[in-house]
């Protein structure tokens, strides 16, 4: 099983920047799509971006589109989650999450990753 822990959130002003980290542990962590979903309070959780087991390929959810930039490092066991010109709305808790699947298809839908971490919490003020 594959174990997460997200850290780099906190509290920033819109047009500001972040970094989230989410370090693995467990399996072989290159063998996993990664993905970043977010929740904010009464909101569903939604696709932010996911990214190819090698790194090479990414998917970005519109809303995040030339803000956020996923990125991993398989030395390391890490995913990374760039976040720039933040804005009040991506005020949320931040999860990474593990698909172990075969699937070369980076998902967009929750329920096809199969490990989370705890999450980390983002607030943009204004």
């Amino acid at each position: 099983q594959v174990q997460r822990v997200e850290s780099g959130g906190g509290l920033v002003q819109a047009g500001g920047s972040l970094r989230l980290s989410c370090v693995a542990s467990g399996r072989t962590f290159r063998s996993y799509i990664m993905g970043w979903f977010r929740q904010a309070p009464g909101k569903e959780r939604e696709f932010v971006a996911a990214i190819s087991r090698s790194g090479g390929n990414t998917y970005h959810a519109d809303a995040v589109k030339g803000r956020f930039t996923a990125s991993r490092d398989n030395i390391k066991n890490t995913v990374y989650l760039q976040m720039n010109s933040l804005r009040p709305e991506d005020t949320a808790v931040y999860y990474c999450a593990a698909d172990s699947d075969v699937r070369v298809r980076l998902s967009s839908r929750t329920f096809e990753y199969d490990y989370w971490g705890q999450g980390t919490q983002v607030t943009v003020s204004s």
